[in-house]
């Protein structure tokens, strides 16, 4: 009830920042979901009474479970090169919302974020009064069926800006999952799926196969799949779904070969070279400014859907694209005394090829902050660090989904007894301190440092490394 009577208030949007602070309200779906929070049912009759937004511009979608935000971002890129206007919308932010939803690479103008929040504030009013009959939901409604999710909405937001700018492409990220995602509305040109991993298994399944199926949800009868490298029992769940869907299926390990791959600091070169002439006539020699081989592998599967999505797709357009990426908390260097890395990586496969990257250019033996949301795998992710670092911080990740960093501590200090040996494993849940104190014996001791675990945590990490707190070491 003080819910309902707070979103009744009037509601004055005359920035951006207005309308996050307004949406924030709605934060209860994101920090502690549960399996019914998962439907489509309410999105679409959102974009019913919006006039349909998503339909305003063609789309390419896109799910998986790690390098999902990166291909989106590089497909963006790469149109943004081509002379498109894409609307690119990813999750979860690190510094600021308005990163969830841009204009490429870039910010929309202020003036669209305000006419499209104006809109959204006056959508979600007609939702909470539009009568059962109108709506349909189950038999009769519940309760809370007028009650839109924070990701609902800003997923309509950014459907909502993407057509007050008149964008003429979108490239959206699913959230989590893909079948019931509140993105699944749209009706893509291209369904874009990256590797699978365990993940959300008490909304996804506990296994490879049902995690697929939920995440294959967005293959669209008869448009194209483009699918990277998979487990065989994912893949076996992707040809089975693109074969129903009649969905012609484009897997990455056989439309294209990924050559000499280097990285080094300063980022990612190599080859790639299409085993059909009709994607691309020869090899082409590219560049990522991230360092990391998953990278390299990332930027294949996005300029191949790029070029299925859009035939015309010029060679020049992606070097040039893919050469001016970045995307922060991808193995991002903000500090350079001590070296200090920031990465998202939050499965134990992302972490592993984090993990191995950072070892690769800095060594080993450094200093790791750690912190992952509830229902990480954490023993996992133990195993795979804990052999890398002198020292392991764990900590919490902020605050914008919930964790339990003591059960985290629990964990990696269990699986450090049982190695025998490796790195000396800490408790400080309050992160600036582990920030800190990081910081302090990473320049004391002149080892490289590495935040990882949750986007979340990077994001800490990312803020204070620009405050006071941390320039006066």
């Amino acid at each position: 009830m003080e819910q309902q009577k707070s979103l009744a208030r009037p509601v004055s949007i005359a920035s951006s920042a207005d309308v996050f602070a307004w949406l924030s309200r709605f934060i209860n779906m994101e920090t502690g979901q549960f399996s019914t929070s998962l439907r489509l049912d309410r999105m679409e009759v959102l974009a019913r009474l919006a006039g349909h937004p998503e339909r305003s511009a063609p789309v390419i979608h896109i799910a998986g479970s790690k390098g999902k935000g990166s291909v989106t971002g590089m497909i963006t890129a790469i149109l943004e090169a081509e002379g498109f206007r894409p609307a690119r919308y990813t999750s979860p932010h690190v510094t600021e919302y308005r990163e969830r939803i841009t204009q490429g690479n870039a910010f929309f103008d202020e003036s669209i974020y305000i006419q499209a929040g104006r809109e959204l504030v006056s959508i979600e009013a007609m939702l909470r009064h539009t009568p059962a009959s109108g709506l349909p939901f189950c038999d009769p409604p519940a309760a809370d069926d007028r009650e839109a999710s924070f990701f609902e909405l800003l997923t309509l937001y950014f459907f909502l800006c993407a057509r007050c700018a008149g964008c003429d492409v979108m490239v959206v990220e699913t959230g989590l999952g893909g079948r019931l995602d509140a993105t699944n509305i749209v009706d893509p040109l291209v369904s874009v799926i990256t590797l699978i991993e365990l993940e959300h298994t008490e909304f996804l399944g506990n296994h490879i196969g049902a995690i697929a199926q939920e995440k294959g949800g967005i293959i669209k009868p008869g448009k194209p799949l483009i699918l990277a490298e998979q487990a065989p029992e994912a893949l076996e769940v992707f040809k089975n779904i693109a074969a129903l869907c009649h969905a012609p299926l484009y897997y990455l390990p056989d439309v294209a070969d990924l050559q000499h791959i280097q990285v080094t600091p300063r980022g990612t070169t190599f080859s790639l070279a299409a085993k059909s002439p009709a994607l691309f006539p020869r090899s082409m020699d590219l560049f990522i400014p991230i360092p990391g081989a998953i990278q390299a592998r990332n930027a294949a599967l996005g300029l191949v859907a790029a070029k299925i999505a859009f035939p015309q797709l010029k060679a020049p357009s992606v070097l040039r694209g893919l050469q001016d990426f970045t995307l922060p908390a991808r193995f991002e260097r903000i500090l350079d005394d001590p070296i200090f890395i920031v990465d998202g990586a939050h499965t134990p496969q992302s972490v592993e090829a984090c993990v191995e990257t950072f070892s690769a250019l800095y060594g080993k033996g450094g200093i790791l902050i750690f912190g992952c949301a509830a229902g990480k795998d954490a023993a996992a992710m133990a195993q795979i660090l804990l052999p890398h670092f002198t020292q392991i911080l764990i900590t919490t990740p902020g605050t914008f989904k919930v964790s339990f960093p003591q059960g985290v501590y629990d964990t990696f200090s269990a699986e450090a007894a049982s190695l025998g040996k490796g790195a000396a494993v800490f408790y400080i849940p309050e992160t600036v301190r582990a920030i800190e104190k990081a910081l302090e014996q990473g320049r004391e001791k002149k080892l490289p440092l590495l935040g990882t675990g949750s986007f979340y945590l990077a994001a800490e990490i990312r803020n204070k490394a620009e405050s006071r707190c941390l320039k006066s070491f």
